[in-house]
Order: C-alpha cells, then structure tokens, then sequence
C-alpha cells in the first residue's frame, strides 16, 4: 500500500499541496528575494527548512481537522541552528507568530523565547519530525560575516521578510490556484513617461520656470553621474522638488539596474499628493499609495481566514511605493510578519526620504543607524531631500564613516534669490476670537495652528462662504475633493480661508496671497510660508507670512522646536539662509543631546552583549506613534461600494489599496466610544465599518469628540 504524502495544505476544492511542493516553492521565492542583497543561499535554506515540522504525524493529524495545537516552526528552526545558521533559525522560528526575543541558553521549553524554543527541541518535547530527511536535502550557506548585533539584527529581519513574503506567495498561490505576478513597469518604461510628461515645460519662459527647470535637469544629469549611496537634495520651496527627486530617482534606478523607488513622508496628506501626481506621470498601475495596512500573523496552518488576511497585507512589489516614515521606519523595527513581509523589497532600492527635516529627534539615532545600514548592505540610495536640510552630517558620519553624503543641487545651482518670494512679520499673542477676526479681514488666506483642537475652534468662528477646515480625520479621498476645490477658488479669485494643522504646509501645492503661522519650529515656519505667494506672481512685500503665538500653551512636541527658532530668530534676519537652517537644527539637537535622539534607548538594547536579538523588546519601544491606532473604514463616495465588497468576503491587496482612500486612524478611546455609541461594526483584523454615517462631516470629518495627537503622520 503507497505510504500517504506528507501535506502541507488543503484547498476549499480538494486539492492538495505536499510538504515538499510547498517546501520548494517557498524557498525558490525566499533565494529570489534574497539575492537582491547577495543572501540567495540563507534565503533558499530559510525556505527549505521553514516548514519541516509539518512532517510530524501531529501536524498531518491537525491538517486532517485535530483540535490540537502543534507547534512546526521550531523543528526547522532547530534543524539551521544545529548547522550554525543562526539567521535563518530566528527567521524560521517567527515566520508565523513573529521574531521572538532570543533570550538565554538556560530558558525552559515553555518559554517563548529563541533559546526557550530550541531547548524544546533538545528535549524532544516536539512531535517526531524526523521523516523530513527522505525528501528534503537542506543546502550548505555561507554565514555573512556581520561585526555586530544590531547589523546582525537588521540582516536577519530583512531573511525574515523574505521568508514570509514567499511563504505567503506560494500559499496563497495554492489556495487560489494561480501564479506569483511581477507587478509594474521596467524603469526605463517609467522614465520614457516622465520625459513625456516634462517636454512640455522646456523651454522655460518666466524666471520662476527657469530656475525650476535648472535644478530638474542637475537631477538628471545626477542621476546617471552618480554611484549609488548617500545623498542630500536641498530645492528651495517652490522649486519643484517632487518631480525633480523623482527624475533623479527613475534616472538614477535605471541606470544602476535598481528595482524600485520609495517615497517617504511625514504626513498623509502629503502621501496623498505625490502619489497623485506619481499616478499622473506614470500611470495608477505602477504607484501605491501605502498609509496603514492590515496587520495579524498567519496561524500554524493556512486556514480560509489566514489566507484571506494574508491576501490582504502589502508587500511593497510595485515600481513606485509612497508611504509614511511611521509605515516605514515601525516596518524596520517590527517583530510582526505582516510588517515584516515587505522589507525585502527596499533591498536595491532608490529610497527619497521627502522633508527630511521631519525625522522624528527622539528617535533620530534609530532612524539614521536604519538608512545607513540600508545604503551600506543593501544596495539603496538613500536621498534626503527638502528645502531645509537638517544638520545630520555628524550621525551618518557615526554610521556610514566611508559615505560622506553628497549634495545633487549644492549651492550656485539656481538664483536661490528668486525664491525667496514673501515678507516674515512677527506678533505676539492672538486669541482664538482674534485670530479668527484677522483671517476674516483676507478674502484668501491660510493659517496653520498647531492642534486640531485648536483648527476647529478658529475654524468654527469664522463666517461667511468660502471657509475651509482640513483634518485627517477626513479620509483621504475627503481630503483630496476639499483641496481641490480650495486649488479652484484660489484659482478664480474666490473666497478662500483655509484652517488646518501642520499636515498641509509640507509639500501641498497650494498659493495663498497670505499664510498665518502659529509658533513652531523654524522649519516648520518655513514650511508653511511654502504656501505663500507660491508661484511669483506677488511682490514679496505684499505676501506676508504672520508668526503668532496662539493663547494656550504650546503641545509639548512643538516646545523644543520653538525654543531652538527663537534663538535663530534672535540671530538671523534671512530665516530662509542655509547658515540659518544649520544653526537651527544644531540648536534642536544639542536641545535633545544624544540621548534624546534615542529616546527609548533602543540602539544600545540591540547592542547590549547580556541580550541576545531582543527582537521583540525592541519592536515594544520603537514607536513613533506611542499609542496604537485603529482603521475606520468609511461608507464616503466610492466608500460605500468597496465596503460592500470587504463585507461580501473579499480580501485582497488591490482592495486594501483602494479603501485606504476611504480610512481614519483613530486612537484606541476613540475607537471604544464609536463602538460604545453603536456606530461601527467590527472586521476581524480589529479595524471597523463606520454605521452611522452622522457621525462623518462634509466639512471636519469623523466626529470623535476627544483630541487626538499625531495621527497625521500614519
């Protein structure tokens, strides 16, 4: 009678998928991800061995509807760490429930930890998986010689990523019954449509357009001069920077034979005009828009659930990502796979960190250390790009001492003269009430407060037509439909008095013939003056941008900012100065000093010698956003529709992606009294539907009644 094969799936159809099918699918995905940053052999082992466990009879038993739990990543992960491959017995051990902390040698089998799970094995406390050996030959791999822990850490989390990448690819493949895809177009494709869509500005005509024009053809021409690396791109506001870093980027990966280019920004609501114009220049099918994604790990086997989830969760595989620093630098310090999976497709990658200025200074030493090791083992090209660049010359030389940075539009590039296009005036403090009666005095005008508290009280005493708030508690899509009505009436000369938080004066593409700005930081000030007399056609001396104090104390986030301004204020009359800029930033960091740039004091964690890949203690303390946030999905426009579908069952990448146009991030208490008011219906990732549409406002968005913080930047 012929031995039963040993299965690894079952689809709802009846088909089955063996061990070794499975085995070998992944680890042919895993050696391909790999290999973009020269780890074929780990990733074909981690492949090969993630599953062994799945050999046991338990595990079979539990494939054939057995209540019991089985544990199968440990055996694999035993059977790398018995061979010294130390990396890809971690990536093994968490490709389900995540990177464990390694913990000590001494740890019982029924820790969690690495060394708590590989005693397991050493204790013969697994089910046998033993007949792995008559199918499976695991293949010899060089251990990378990395010198430290925290390098060690980084290369072992990116194993981990293409792990799982491919363990979800091949499963769901399986399941479904189709093929892994390669989405997108080739670089040289991309860079054709950029081309096309920038002949038209050539030759240019006003003196504005002439400078513009200058710095995007240096960024050409950079873009194939230069090897790949380190780099800073410092255009003044107004200067094009978003289409220019992109040229530089498309010229740059196609030339060099780099993969793909990831924008990172602080703001949502910048996300959502970049890719907008990403989506314009090279078409939707090569641009994701990646704000919050689903997050869960996969079960010890893939059942319907599972693979509907893990449909769901992104993996960053298209030509063009343009996502948040808080999506990306979390994803880099995660211990979850579902975060994890995308990593491996920054290796070989152009990576244009936009607003630079806006890495978070509490953990700005976690940030750096990031960049460098992904310039120095990964084969990216990390740009820093803004118009006021922040004084990190001393971290990446701490990190990344053989790769000085290098300016692409250094000074003498342009008439820096011609953008400087708007007159700074300084008040003291203006109440609410009196604020509000300053703007109402402007038929256009912008103001920029510091809380949302604070923007929908000016907003709510203002009068009148043409009055606008801007939230993110408006979902994107939102957002989009109110700027572009704001870009139309400013156009016609209408009424147009905007109030918002900080989130629209960093790379938003708006004019305004006045802009008030409450107290931040001089980058910030400088941001929102961005906004002012944009495009020229004013004398500087009519486009006045007011600094003001508002009447309650200043958010405890914005306190140092604004001490290190006020002293460059004292000090400088042209605020716009590079000598400003650099004094600045040297101010705000010598405020924080070292350890105020690793605030939770993660780096020395990951390089204390008593720990061992604390993994998961790691990913608790590195949190840009200190409390966890929620998704609402919300019935709004083409909402309505894209909900009908999620609720019908439908899971996919694709659907994920359109809905993010239709979500809110709200914070946990925010979230309860929604649910406590009966208006959401919960989904199984803990994201909800919004019910009562009441609840959503044409003009702020979703009432929560209780102030948020920084959701601005998920």
């Amino acid at each position: 009678m012929k031995e039963r094969p040993y299965l690894a799936h079952r689809a709802k159809d009846g088909r089955e998928q063996t061990v070794l099918e499975h085995l070998t699918g992944t680890a042919d995905l895993c050696g391909r991800f790999a290999a973009a940053f020269g780890a074929e052999e780990q990733g074909r082992l981690a492949g090969l061995a993630h599953d062994l466990g799945k050999y046991s009879k338990a595990f079979q038993r539990r494939l054939d509807g057995a209540p019991d739990r089985v544990d199968h990543s440990t055996a694999g992960a035993w059977e790398c760490g018995k061979r010294g491959q130390i990396f890809a017995a971690f990536a093994v051990a968490g490709h389900h429930g995540g990177l464990p902390d390694g913990g000590g040698k001494g740890d019982t089998p029924d820790q969690p930890t690495f060394f708590g799970r590989m005693n397991r094995a050493a204790q013969s406390k697994l089910e046998p998986w033993d007949a792995w050996e008559k199918e499976v030959a695991l293949p010899p791999a060089a251990v990378p010689a990395i010198p430290s822990q925290p390098e060690g850490m980084f290369f072992a989390r990116m194993l981990y990523s293409c792990l799982v990448d491919a363990d979800f690819l091949d499963t769901e493949t399986f399941m479904d019954g189709g093929s892994v895809r390669d989405g997108g177009e080739t670089m040289e494709v991309l860079e054709r449509k950029l081309l096309d869509h920038i002949s038209k500005w050539f030759p240019p005509k006003r003196p504005l357009d002439v400078q513009r024009c200058r710095l995007l053809e240096r960024c050409l021409d950079q873009g194939a001069e230069q090897s790949p690396g380190l780099f800073t791109l410092t255009i003044p506001t107004g200067g094009g920077k978003t289409v220019s870093s992109l040229a530089f980027a498309l010229r740059h990966a196609r030339a060099h034979g780099l993969r793909r280019v990831v924008y990172v920004l602080p703001y949502t609501s910048i996300i959502e005009q970049n890719a907008g114009v990403f989506r314009d220049i090279l078409g939707a099918e090569n641009v994701l828009e990646h704000h919050s994604g689903v997050q869960y790990e996969m079960k010890e086997e893939a059942d319907p659930q599972s693979i509907r989830m893990a449909k769901a969760t992104e993996n960053w595989d298209m030509p063009v990502v343009v996502t948040t620093a808080v999506q990306f630098f979390e994803s880099l310090y995660s211990d979850h796979s579902s975060r994890c999976r995308k990593l491996h497709n920054l290796a070989g990658s152009v990576i244009i960190f936009d607003e630079a200025q806006m890495l978070p200074v509490p953990y700005l030493r976690p940030c750096v250390f990031a960049i460098a090791q992904l310039v120095k083992r990964y084969g990216v090209s990390a740009v820093l790009c803004t118009a006021t660049q922040p004084a990190l010359g001393p971290l990446f030389g701490e990190f990344l001492p053989d790769r000085k940075p290098v300016e692409l539009c250094p000074q003498g590039t342009c008439q820096g003269e011609v953008f400087r296009r708007v007159t700074f005036r300084r008040e003291g403090t203006l109440s609410q009430t009196q604020l509000a009666a300053r703007l109402q005095d402007h038929s256009q005008v912008l103001c920029v407060v510091n809380s949302r508290k604070s923007a929908q009280a000016v907003y709510s005493l203002l009068e009148g037509e043409g009055n606008f708030h801007l939230s993110t508690l408006m979902c994107p899509a939102h957002r989009k439909a109110v700027l572009e009505e704001i870009r139309a009436r400013l156009k016609k000369g209408l009424p147009c008095r905007v109030v918002s938080t900080s989130l629209i004066e960093a790379g938003v593409d708006v004019d305004f013939p006045a802009v008030f700005r409450e107290e931040a930081g001089l980058d910030s000030i400088l941001q929102a003056a961005g906004r002012c007399n944009r495009e020229g056609k004013n004398a500087s001396e009519d486009s006045v941008v007011t600094i003001f104090q508002g009447e309650a104390p200043p958010p405890l986030l914005f306190r140092q900012p604004i001490a290190a301004g006020r002293t460059v204020l004292s000090c400088f009359e042209q605020l716009d100065s590079p000598e400003a800029m650099d004094r600045y930033f040297r101010e705000l960091l010598d405020l924080k000093g070292p350890e105020g740039q690793d605030q939770k004091k993660i780096l020395p964690l990951m390089a204390d010698p008593q720990t061992c890949m604390p993994f998961r203690a790691v990913a608790e303390r590195f949190r840009l956003i200190e409390t966890d946030t929620r998704t609402v999905y919300l019935p709004w426009g083409e909402g309505k529709e894209l909900i009908q579908r999620l609720e019908q069952g439908e899971r996919s990448r694709e659907l994920f992606r359109s809905l993010g146009q239709y979500s809110v991030e709200v914070y946990p208490n925010h979230f309860q009294a929604l649910d406590n008011a009966g208006a959401l219906r919960y989904l199984e990732d803990a994201s909800g539907v919004l019910t009562d549409t009441a609840r959503y406002s044409k003009d702020t968005g979703l009432a929560l009644g209780v102030e948020g913080g920084q959701a601005e930047f998920i």
